[in-house]
């Protein structure tokens, strides 16, 4: 007897229908386009969309615990659905703060935070770097107690005098991480704005 559908029990439609669900929602189209799309009903589809967010969880949370070694690089990200006019960069205190720390493998770790003091980064930095590690930060005020936690290979790279490289350091990989997270934002906002 061959399954119906490998990746869940249970499931009344077909594998290839499945892989659309993936698709779809990778993509980021809604539930109700879906099942337009798919012929299948709504709550179908939410209920698979559910169960892809809870396999992301438990898989981000069992990498949770590991912790990062090598060639690491920190940046601080500012999200907002919108554009406020009158508050800009950091000042910006309505936008999420994320902290992003990239290993050189493609291998990121983001954490929201409440603000981006030192008081907040650092204990996050202790507990998800490795003390072996290299570090490639910015010039950004919070990185400067990197070298009392025992990290003794800390890089940094200066935005301020137009410096986004020095040979292998800079933490390039983390801001386009930091835009393609950002994009889908973008788009929506484009979207809005044409109709």
């Amino acid at each position: 007897m061959t399954i119906k559908n490998p990746y869940r029990k249970n499931a009344k439609h077909s594998r290839q229908k499945t892989i659309k669900l993936i698709e779809y929602f990778c993509a980021d189209l809604t539930a109700t386009n879906t099942s337009k799309l798919l012929w299948l009903r709504r709550s179908t589809v939410n209920n698979w969309y559910n169960y892809f967010r809870e396999v992301i969880y438990w898989y981000s949370s069992k990498e949770r615990k590991e912790v990062l070694n090598w060639v690491i690089e920190m940046d601080e990200s500012y999200f907002w659905a919108k554009r406020v006019r009158w508050k800009r960069w950091r000042w910006a205190g309505e936008k999420i703060k994320v902290f992003g720390l990239l290993k050189r493998e493609w291998k990121v770790y983001t954490h929201i935070v409440d603000d981006v003091k030192a008081s907040t980064l650092l204990p996050i930095i202790r507990w998800k770097v490795g003390l072996g590690s290299t570090l490639n930060t910015d010039k950004f005020r919070p990185y400067d107690g990197l070298v009392d936690l025992w990290y003794k290979k800390h890089h940094r790279v200066n935005h301020w005098e137009n410096e986004f490289a020095r040979w292998k350091q800079h933490i390039n990989w983390i801001e386009s991480f930091r835009s393609y997270c950002k994009s889908p934002i973008i788009r929506k906002i484009k979207r809005n704005k044409e109709t």
